[in-house]
């Protein structure tokens, strides 16, 4: 004997029931009704996205040719464990992750060859009148961070990146409400309905970039995206002359949980903006599928900034194809407090002003 299917109430979740009276499928939890059909029509929504594919083609990068890694040295920061990639011509002595000293260990072997890489546009003048205008109206910066002994830190670093290509096939539920609310002369009254909104579609991604470099802090390297893949050119090493590049630590397959977070992420927030003129909604499930995907390997530029102050470290990264800026700065104590005290006596001083008016 088969088991019964088990309905649950779109609105709150609870065991639907059969209402002989009705004659449709009632909520004994809040109380909510039901068309039969389009209970069915619900569930089957809900169970047929209770399963998202995605799997990858993660061959991505090649093999480098005959005398292409000549002339190309490695060397290894003992402090982090960063393994930086130079041309002979270029000098690795700190590290741009901790700036700690790096050692040359030998010639760059190994590795898969990036497929592409994107150019640096933008030079180290240009990061540093970043770094400068960055710092402009920090009142609460403790005055070391203003001196320029620290513009000399910034280098040039090509971050590994995993692009991530794909079509997604979607089936989405969303659970939308909409409140009425009135009063009288005794009560206030708020009237919701529930709603299932089934949202189902195709969608595609080109190059969602995942960082493959343990050392670069994903939220550090996702917030100076997004880098226009318009300039990327195919991998050749003299783009390499001049900078320093990071050998990535973290492969294509492990980045495939990353990149499919954000495909989903961005699905469901494209599918949702869908869905208007509710109070609100949420997702109540997802069906994501994945076809035609792959990766690819890639070099993006970037130039990093290390700075230490009260035994902290700080780092800022600058996007080196658009210039966009970020990183976490310190506050001066002192400088918050006789701030704070400031604010906090101009809004004694009106609260008086005011109460002076008022009681004249």
């Amino acid at each position: 004997m088969s088991e019964l299917m088990e309905y649950k109430c779109p609105a709150c979740g609870g065991k639907l029931e059969f209402n002989s009276g009705t004659q449709n499928m009632k909520c004994p939890f809040c109380y909510s009704e039901f068309d039969v059909a389009a209970v069915q029509e619900f569930n089957h929504a809900v169970q047929s996205s209770d399963e998202s594919l995605m799997t990858w083609d993660s061959s991505a990068g090649g093999e480098w040719g005959a005398g292409e890694t000549a002339g190309m040295n490695v060397y290894h920061c003992e402090s982090c464990g960063a393994e930086i990639v130079t041309d002979s011509t270029t000098a690795a002595s700190k590290c741009p992750y901790c700036d700690s000293p790096v050692v040359m260990t030998g010639s760059f072997a190994g590795d898969l060859k990036p497929d592409y890489v994107i150019p640096f546009k933008l030079d180290k003048k240009a990061a540093t009148e970043a770094y400068n205008k960055y710092l402009e109206g920090k009142r609460l910066l403790p005055k070391i961070f203003r001196s320029d002994n620290h513009i000399d830190e910034i280098k040039g670093v090509y971050v590994p990146v995993w692009l991530f290509d794909a079509g997604a096939d979607a089936n989405i539920v969303f659970k939308a409400e909409k409140e009425n609310r009135w009063h009288d002369n005794e009560y206030d009254y708020v009237e919701t309905s529930c709603y299932s909104c089934v949202r189902a579609g195709k969608i595609a991604f080109e190059h969602v970039p995942v960082d493959g470099s343990t050392k670069m802090e994903d939220k550090l390297m996702e917030s100076i995206e997004p880098f226009d893949f318009k300039d990327v050119v195919k991998f050749e090493t003299p783009y390499l002359s001049g900078y320093l590049a990071d050998r990535y630590d973290v492969t294509a397959e492990e980045s495939i949980d990353r990149a499919n977070e954000r495909i989903r992420t961005s699905t469901i927030d494209t599918f949702r903006d869908t869905v208007k003129g509710y109070n609100s909604v949420t997702t109540e499930s997802a069906d994501i599928r994945l076809n035609n995907s792959k990766a690819k390997y890639a070099l993006y530029p970037v130039w990093i900034l290390n700075t230490s102050w009260n035994g902290n470290k700080y780092t800022f990264a600058m996007n080196g194809q658009t210039g966009r800026f970020v990183g976490n700065l310190p506050t001066d104590k002192g400088a918050a407090v006789r701030w704070f005290a400031g604010i906090t006596a101009v809004c004694t001083a009106v609260l008086y002003g005011i109460q002076f008016l008022l009681n004249r």
